[in-house]
């Protein structure tokens, strides 16, 4: 962990503390943590946090930036800091430049990155709340494939299936989702993030549908294609090479293995059937208390992967007009590979 910093990062201060109010910081050091936050979320900080980090309350200091800066040089004097990290990722300009002219004397240096490679590696507990943020996507969508099902032939438009989805994710434990859900109908689908508008389904689309729910703060990530009628030949040829850049990846990752490698595993499925051009985003990303962290599984990553980091694999194949084929598993990475978190059926006439 860096030694002397300032953590604003929401979920770095959710990680490093349990505090989930939306205004506050951290300040660690060798030997302490100390929370600076308000009156709004004063008692929930000194009943939820642990008892080792310092909780200040700072709503009149914030109000009054001559006592606030008193104040906060005090504590750096206090703690002897002469060297402060700060997440720069995480700030504006204008509120770095708040910090330093609060911080006279006080050498600021970019750690951005350092916390969220601590958070890389999942432990026990998180692996667990990841598992169950899963199950409920996977019976959401179970139940949101019957929905389509019973209302297909009611003008149903690409927003009702994605209220619907927040809907049953909420009545079956989750306490948001981890994205907007992406919901495309028919040519929609040939777009990787489309945004579910009104368009109306058709007798003979299919349905992409990416969506995940989020459960005790952790996230969950999955892409499914729903077909209501029998596939075409070009959508059955598309889906299995996609289905096969999948399953190359999932089966061969290793320890060690460079994200652009576990890429290439999908992404050369794909280009040995002509259609590179036409996979226009990475084969997988990180999740944890963000649906997108580390690592990045991109032609640009060159980080080697580790056990107990949880990512996606989700290889796509987009023809513009047409329709798109995503398919998307989260994964846990083991000492023998993988497991796979992800049980949903893949079938194609799901």
């Amino acid at each position: 962990m860096p030694l002397t910093s300032l953590i604003t990062n929401k979920s770095n201060i959710l990680y490093l503390s349990g505090f989930s109010g939306s205004h506050g910081f951290i300040l660690i050091t060798k030997n302490k943590k100390i929370l600076f936050t308000d009156s709004r979320y004063i008692e929930e900080a000194r009943n939820k946090i642990p008892k080792s980090i310092e909780v200040m309350n700072v709503t009149k200091l914030w109000k009054n930036p001559k006592e606030l800066k008193k104040e906060w040089i005090a504590v750096l004097k206090k703690l002897r800091i002469k060297t402060l990290g700060f997440e720069g990722g995480s700030l504006t300009v204008n509120q770095f430049k708040k910090y330093k002219k609060i911080s006279p004397g006080i050498k600021f240096r970019d750690i951005t990155g350092e916390i969220e490679r601590l958070r890389e590696k999942k432990t026990k507990k998180e692996i667990s709340l990841i598992k169950k943020s899963q199950k409920i996507t996977e019976r959401t969508f179970e139940l949101i494939k019957k929905f389509i099902q019973q209302h297909k032939n009611k003008k149903l438009r690409e927003i009702d299936v994605a209220w619907e989805i927040k809907r049953l994710g909420f009545s079956l434990g989750a306490e948001d989702v981890s994205f907007e859900p992406i919901v495309a109908f028919g040519k929609n689908s040939s777009v990787p993030h489309h945004k579910s508008d009104d368009t109306i389904l058709k007798k003979d689309d299919l349905i992409l549908v990416d969506m995940g729910m989020k459960y005790k703060n952790y996230c969950s990530d999955m892409t499914r294609v729903i077909f209501l009628a029998k596939p075409t030949p070009l959508q059955k040829k598309i889906f299995s090479i996609v289905l096969a850049a999948q399953k190359n990846a999932i089966n061969k990752i290793k320890i060690g293995m460079v994200e652009q490698k576990i890429d290439s595993l999908s992404r050369s499925v794909i280009e040995s059937h002509g259609y590179g051009e036409n996979f226009s985003h990475g084969t997988g990303h990180g999740v944890g208390l963000d649906i997108h962290e580390s690592p990045n599984l991109s032609p640009l990553g060159k980080q080697k992967i580790r056990k107990g980091m949880v990512t996606t694999i989700e290889p796509g194949i987009y023809l513009p007009g047409k329709f798109g084929i995503r398919l998307e598993n989260m994964v846990l990475i083991t000492g023998k590979g993988v497991e796979n978190l992800t049980n949903c059926s893949i079938n194609q006439r799901d």
